[in-house]
C-alpha cells in the first residue's frame, strides 16, 4: 500500500473499485494519480470546484472531516474525482455532515455525457449501504453555477449559507 503525502501525492487506503453503467470509482494509487491529477474542469469552472491536487491537500490537512475520496474511470480512463466527508460524528465544529459531497469534478473532455449523474448514483448507493438517510452538498453561486445539475438529481435547498456557498440537500428516503 502507498505512503501518504500532500498534494497529489496524497494517498487513500482501503475499498474496492465500484460499477456502475460502465463508470466506476478506483483508489489513488501511484499508477493513477499524475493522470487523476491533470484533470481540469472547463474554463471559468474552477470557480465552482477545487482541482484534484487542491482537494487531496485538503482532505490531508482536515482529517477530521472523514475525506474519502477516488478516481471516476470510464472504461479505463480516468474522466474524474470525487470526494466526501464519511460518516461524520455530530458535532465536529466547521464540518457539514455525516456524509457531505465535497467535491465532484468531471474532466472538461468528458462533461456532458451522464459520468457526473452515475457517480452521484454510486455515491447515493454507497452511503445508503453505509446507513446514511441524506447528502449534504453546497455550491458557489454565479454563472455556470452547478444549481440545475444537482438539481435535476433531486437536491433542495437547506435554507443555509455556508462561507457563501448554498447548502442543499438530498434525502436518500425519496430516492
Amino acid at each position: 500500500m502507498l505512503g501518504h503525502r500532500t498534494g497529489c501525492g496524497h494517498r487513500t487506503s482501503g475499498g474496492h473499485g465500484v460499477t456502475l453503467s460502465g463508470v466506476h470509482l478506483r483508489e489513488i494509487t501511484d499508477h493513477n494519480h499524475d493522470a487523476v491529477c491533470a484533470l481540469r474542469v472547463r474554463q471559468g469552472q474552477d470557480l465552482f470546484v477545487a482541482l484534484v491536487a487542491r482537494s487531496l491537500d485538503d482532505a490531508a490537512s482536515t482529517p477530521d472531516a472523514n475525506p474519502w475520496y477516488r478516481a471516476v474511470y470510464s472504461a479505463d480512463d480516468p474522466v474524474g474525482f470525487v470526494m466526501l466527508s464519511w460518516n461524520v460524528p455530530p458535532g465536529r465544529p466547521g464540518i457539514m455532515g455525516p456524509y457531505f459531497l465535497w467535491r465532484l469534478l468531471i474532466d472538461e473532455q468528458h462533461q456532458r455525457r451522464g459520468l457526473g449523474r452515475e457517480v452521484l448514483t454510486q455515491i447515493v448507493a454507497l452511503i445508503r449501504a453505509d446507513g446514511a438517510t441524506e447528502l449534504l452538498t453546497s455550491y458557489q453561486p454565479g454563472d455556470g453555477e452547478p444549481w440545475p445539475f444537482y438539481q435535476r438529481f433531486g437536491f433542495q435547498p437547506t435554507g443555509e449559507i455556508d462561507d457563501g456557498e448554498i447548502v442543499l440537500r438530498l434525502a436518500l428516503s425519496d430516492r
